[in-house]
């Protein structure tokens, strides 16, 4: 089945789980794992403060940035300078720079979930993505309840998974484009993750594929944010939900401008064994090794 259009749920009639949302909600997630969330709860102040405070991160020199990358760790934590990602089966790198920020951890937390850096030429720059980290984990543990609840689990099935996870905010910084022989800021791909909640970018350029092959754009909406099935709930429910190939586009060049964006992909503790949820088949992966693969293969060791 194929679509033109990204289907719209606010987040209380989610909650509410009324049999037409729970049953549109699972359509969704069946045909292409992709839907937008309106009326979720995060305030609009949040969202414009964490962007002006990673535009200025992004606007410090490349030594200091550089200072803060980490590949021995796969940029789990810190920077990743520009031109280092690239997509599953592609040679030519994404035009982006990013920041990866996780939870602020304790002993509960699996020891490989890795502590968090601090940005010192920025007084606010922990505080405010600890904030965001932390309300955007908790919007996305509901929609894992709403998702539980389509599969006709029970509506805590997935918090012993992601409470304590590995999740990650990604801040990134799409620069201008000067050249238009490459207009892809992110080529096509699939998220590694169980969902992915993606801030409103201001600007537009997200594109999701759909089963013709066509290109779906996502209009940018700063105060909606898009969510989509990443590859690890595709792999427990035994490709019953759909992780859908999507990419980010500069459809003009001739006036190209930075794009920043801000998806914070949830995972699983590295503990938790991706076995299948909707069937008795035995194959299984942990969490830690299926993430471990795919960093790899997206050149980040």
């Amino acid at each position: 089945m194929s679509f033109n259009s990204i289907p719209v749920f606010s987040m209380p009639d989610i909650e509410n789980r009324n049999q037409e949302t729970i049953d549109s909600l699972y359509k969704a997630l069946t045909t292409h794992g992709f839907f937008t969330i309106t009326d979720h709860g995060i305030k609009d102040e949040v969202l414009a403060s964490s962007y002006k405070v990673s535009k200025e991160f992004f606007d410090l020199s490349e030594d200091i940035k550089n200072n803060y990358a980490h590949p021995e760790v796969a940029g789990a934590r810190g920077y990743t300078p520009f031109g280092k990602e690239t997509a599953v089966g592609e040679k030519t790198p994404d035009l982006k720079e990013f920041w990866h920020h996780g939870p602020v951890i304790d002993e509960s937390f699996d020891d490989r979930v890795p502590k968090n850096i601090f940005v010192s030429e920025l007084a606010d720059f922990n505080g405010q993505f600890d904030l965001l980290f932390n309300q955007l984990n908790m919007l996305g543990i509901k929609v894992l309840s709403a998702i539980a609840v389509t599969l006709g689990k029970d509506p805590d099935f997935f918090d012993n998974w992601a409470l304590k996870g590995n999740s990650i905010l990604r801040l990134i910084h799409y620069p201008p484009i000067n050249d238009n022989t490459n207009i892809m800021r992110a080529r096509a791909h699939a998220d590694i993750n169980l969902i992915t909640l993606l801030v409103g970018a201001e600007e537009s350029g997200l594109e999701v594929q759909n089963s013709s092959g066509g290109w779906i754009p996502i209009q940018a909406k700063s105060k909606s944010i898009v969510c989509n099935i990443g590859d690890m709930m595709q792999l427990v429910t035994r490709s019953k939900l759909k992780s859908t190939s999507h990419r980010v586009v500069d459809h003009n060049v001739d006036k190209s401008s930075s794009r920043y964006s801000m998806p914070f992909f949830l995972h699983p503790s590295p503990d938790i064994e991706l076995c299948s949820i909707v069937d008795d088949s035995a194959d299984s992966i942990s969490a830690h090794d299926f993430l471990e693969e795919r960093l790899r293969a997206i050149k980040l060791y």
